[in-house]
């Protein structure tokens, strides 16, 4: 077990059932997303706390209504809704990954995504979203697209996104080495994403 990122874990609660945090009081009209980053070879570690927090909730929170949304479950409910989930895995195996991604683009868009979602999660009905499954659907989904599009079905609704990488208040970097802006010629233009986000506990907690 990583005990440095276990202290981190154990702050997450506390931190995310405050009325501030709830009520998004001092950030003003920015994004209520807040990164969670850690180290990806740990990725099994914080599958478990994410369903410790869940049954910690579900006790001692019964008024927060919250949502845990696994991103590699959204994946697969969707093709299946397009009827594209079989047709999509036999891609798989003959063409490979490369070559449902390039089949898939359209379907797989960010904001029909981030539609779906909204949908079945219904995001802006809740108090608080946790979203998982960052690494697993890569690089079908990628994480700076979804969020991009994903605020406005927030509608203000404060998410926790479990980042296995790194963050440092401006750019995200999967697995500690993609870089997850679109192309090296957005990236000349500003080394800021196009989305505002936090981070939610930091490394020297």
């Amino acid at each position: 077990m990583n005990a440095r990122l276990q202290r981190r874990l154990e702050q997450i609660a506390p931190r995310i059932v405050r009325p501030d945090f709830l009520q998004r009081e001092g950030i003003g009209n920015e994004i209520a997303c807040h990164i969670f980053d850690y180290p990806p070879e740990d990725e099994l570690q914080v599958r478990e706390h994410i369903e410790a927090l869940g049954a910690q909730l579900s006790s001692n929170h019964r008024s927060l209504s919250w949502c845990h949304i696994n991103l590699l479950d959204v994946l697969t409910g969707y093709l299946q809704s397009r009827k594209l989930l079989d047709s999509a895995l036999k891609m798989q195996q003959k063409k490979g990954d490369q070559g449902v991604i390039r089949a898939l683009a359209g379907p797989l868009a960010a904001e029909k995504i981030s539609t779906y979602i909204a949908t079945t999660h219904q995001p802006a009905q809740h108090d608080l979203i946790l979203l998982s499954g960052v690494g697993s659907v890569w690089p079908v989904i990628r994480m700076h697209s979804l969020l991009n599009c994903l605020h406005k079905d927030l509608d203000g609704t404060p998410a926790v996104i479990f980042y296995p990488g790194s963050f440092d208040g401006t750019t995200l970097q999967l697995f500690n080495r993609a870089d997850t802006r679109d192309d090296a010629r957005a990236a000349a233009v500003s080394a800021r994403p196009y989305y505002r986000a936090f981070t939610l506990v930091s490394e020297e907690v």
